[in-house]
């Protein structure tokens, strides 16, 4: 190379001392020899550098020539030998073996031994530079996957997982017995707990005598009889679909009600008119009518402000109500008037009442008890016609005392007894005051033919009367919101101190305003039963905001509703609050908690009923029914099929008349059969849940043939 001495001689060359470590002054090596073998071996790695030094210019050979010593060179050598080893080490960790048995093949024993030296260090050097790549190669790895534990087989005698068993023979009493020990199998709870849907023939129409049967109502009394209903009432010949409210309020149709003495018999004293197939209720007639309506009205609105109609007075009962046109009157004045009246053959009233689209029902008003609330009602009202309040007693004017709530009022609507009645008119009003003032009720206001009681706001004035003074005070056990198949008493209900009826809001507030009675009531709940009955109206109130834009409520004109299953009045409580031309009765079922003083508290209409027995009204007394829950209870009390409460259903829903039923999806198909087969037209559809919920709703029309 041209950067060390040419010489062409053969004289050996003697290295200097001051690199001994590379070439031993005991070994001549010519320079020729050393050119050739031991500077190739060296620079191998690198052919690019040792041309450019052979293509050096003789210009630059000047400034060169100082470097050109013998100790630069030797200089230079080793640090391009280091450099090289390193290099070609890093790159290549198998070459230092392959090189160096080259190397050794071309020197002198001394020189080998030297080079063996060196060799043993670079390979020392080598193996530390292999073992870190190595190390740094197996840091870039993956972790190898984990084993997985064995999870098949049977735990042997000593713990441990093994797949060697033996299967032996299956024997199936040991299952029986496995059974009985666990008191019944899964299979046999699934097999109690799945519906068993009965499939039903349609059903036959029943005969004409039905048309306008009450199964469990004589003249006075409520009777059942032994079996239930098994066929569907028929419509009546010429039946058309009930006239819409405000309308049937003052005109119906002549057919939809069967029997028409009334019309005939009575037709001038309680003004109707029979025109066009319809009958029309005028604001006219006999004079005793007229001044019989329209003195308690103004009397009560006018003469004594405090019962202030719409507000403080939100819920009344109207007694022997005629046709219905005191309570119409009311209506105008936001007054939900409830009439009752007994089943007649000759004076049908309840039934013309509710063909107007007015709240009424048939009652037997004698030895039981109203199935209605104590406290109920904000006024009481009788025309004072048909009823002997004096008799026995007095037994039915405190059956009038338990319902009528604390410091409200009574209002009687004149002496108008029997032809026949052997008292004369003074002496029956001697005897109605007298007992009016036995039982603490202050007279307000006397004129003409009306009368007009407030009842006490607490027991004082009872508690205060002299030892034996009759009717005596009822037990303290005695509860008078018992109503179900209770005899009336002749005693005074004793008013509680606290919780008293008497304190509600005003109407609209009370609607909303959880009453003292909530908590009086007997149910499963004692602290939060505020937040029950709030969550009940919003609940509901949501679900009937999406029946009136679904199904288009408005305009469907519902006027007569019967919840079947009312809990706190939830329902009717969103029918009043979406502004629906609707009145609904609330229906407390037997077997539930009795939250009838909590509806009437809400100003609402409730009353108390067994669904395995026929309701208390005429057919075709209903436009909408309503029945939430109720076939549930029902299969778990087990008291009656679900053909019994359907079919009383369909006697009381009006032709043109829907049915909405929600329910569990284990009665759901039953019921669909049973409506099926009396052929109404049935429409399954999902709750708001969604189609995994597990309730439905059946939407029933009964239409007109």
């Amino acid at each position: 190379p041209p950067s060390l001495p040419h010489s062409t001689s053969d004289t050996p060359f003697t290295p200097t001392p001051s690199f001994p470590f590379l070439f031993p002054s005991s070994s001549p090596i010519s320079p020729r020899h050393l050119q050739q073998s031991q500077l190739f071996t060296f620079l191998h790695p690198f052919p690019t550098a040792v041309a450019a030094m052979k293509s050096t210019s003789p210009t630059a050979a000047v400034g060169t020539a100082l470097v050109k010593t013998p100790y630069i060179v030797k200089f230079a050598a080793v640090a391009l030998l280091s450099l090289s080893v390193a290099l070609l080490f890093y790159h290549h960790p198998s070459f230092p073996s392959a090189a160096f048995s080259a190397f050794t093949s071309l020197s002198s024993p001394t020189a080998v031994a030297a080079k063996n030296s060196t060799s043993t260090a670079l390979n020392s050097t080598s193996t530390a530079v292999n073992t870190s790549s190595t190390i740094l190669k197996v840091k870039k790895l993956p972790p190898p996957p984990p084993s997985v534990a064995r999870r098949t087989g049977i735990v042997d005698e000593n713990g441990a997982m093994t797949e060697d068993f033996e299967i032996g023979e299956f024997d199936p009493s040991l299952m029986e017995e496995l059974r009985n020990l666990r008191g019944g199998g899964e299979e046999t709870e699934k097999k109690e707990n799945e519906p068993k849907i009965v499939k039903y023939d349609k059903f036959k129409a029943c005969d004409g005598s039905k048309i306008d049967h009450i199964p469990c109502l004589d003249k006075s009394e409520r009777h059942c009889p032994d079996s239930a209903l098994d066929c569907v009432v028929p419509m009546p010949n010429g039946y058309q679909k009930s006239l819409p409210w405000p309308r049937s309020r003052d005109e119906v149709w002549l057919h939809n009600v069967p029997d028409t003495r009334l019309v005939q018999d009575q037709g001038g004293q309680y003004s109707m008119l029979v025109k066009d197939a319809k009958i029309s209720f005028q604001d006219g007639g006999s004079d005793q009518y007229v001044n019989l309506i329209s003195q308690v009205v103004f009397l009560v609105q006018n003469m004594v402000p405090d019962i202030d109609f719409g507000h403080h007075t939100r819920v009344a009962l109207d007694i022997s109500p005629g046709i219905g046109s005191f309570a119409a009157s009311l209506f105008r004045h936001n007054v939900t008037t409830l009439l009752i009246g007994t089943k007649d053959v000759h004076k049908n009233q309840i039934q013309f009442a509710l063909e107007r689209g007015l709240p009424a029902m048939v009652v037997g008003f004698g030895t039981r008890r109203l199935p209605y609330a104590s406290q109920a009602f904000d006024l009481i009202r009788s025309s004072g016609s048909g009823i002997d309040w004096t008799v026995d007693n007095g037994v039915l004017l405190l059956e009038v005392n338990r319902l009528l709530r604390a410091g409200r009022y009574f209002v009687w609507g004149g002496p108008q007894v029997d032809s026949n009645h052997e008292l004369s008119l003074d002496d029956q009003w001697n005897e109605m005051e007298g007992l009016a003032a036995s039982i603490c009720w202050q007279l307000v206001k006397k004129e003409g033919n009306i009368a007009i009681w407030r009842k006490p706001l607490n027991s004082s004035c009872y508690l205060g009367r002299e030892i034996g003074a009759q009717p005596p005070l009822c037990n303290s056990d005695e509860d008078p919101d018992n109503v179900w198949y209770v005899n009336v008493t002749a005693c005074i209900t004793l008013l509680p101190e606290v919780r008293n009826g008497g304190n509600v809001s005003v109407w609209p507030a009370r609607l909303h305003s959880p009453p003292d009675r909530l908590q009086s009531i007997k149910m499963d709940a004692m602290i939060s039963r505020k937040e029950l009955m709030k969550a009940e109206s919003r609940y509901w109130n949501e679900i009937i905001d999406s029946y009136v834009r679904a199904f288009h409520w408005k305009e469907q004109n519902f006027r007569n509703v019967l919840d079947m299953r009312a809990g706190f009045g939830g329902f009717a409580a969103a029918v009043n609050d979406l502004e629906l031309t609707s009145w609904v009765m609330n229906v407390v079922p037997v077997n539930g908690f009795n939250t009838l003083p909590v509806i009437y508290d809400r100003g609402l209409l409730g009353v108390m009923h067994d669904w395995c027995e026929p309701f208390d009204t005429y057919p075709r007394s209903y436009d909408l029914i309503h029945a939430a829950g109720l076939f549930s209870d029902e299969r778990k009390r087990g008291k009656c099929n679900f053909s019994t409460i359907l079919l009383e259903m369909d006697r009381m829903l009006r032709h043109g008349g829907t049915v909405y039923i929600r329910d569990s999806l284990a009665v759901i198909g039953e019921i669909h059969e049973v409506a099926s087969a009396m052929g109404w037209v049935v429409m399954v559809h999902d709750t708001g849940e969604g189609p995994h919920a597990s309730w439905r709703f059946l939407v029933c029309e009964k239409r007109m043939p």
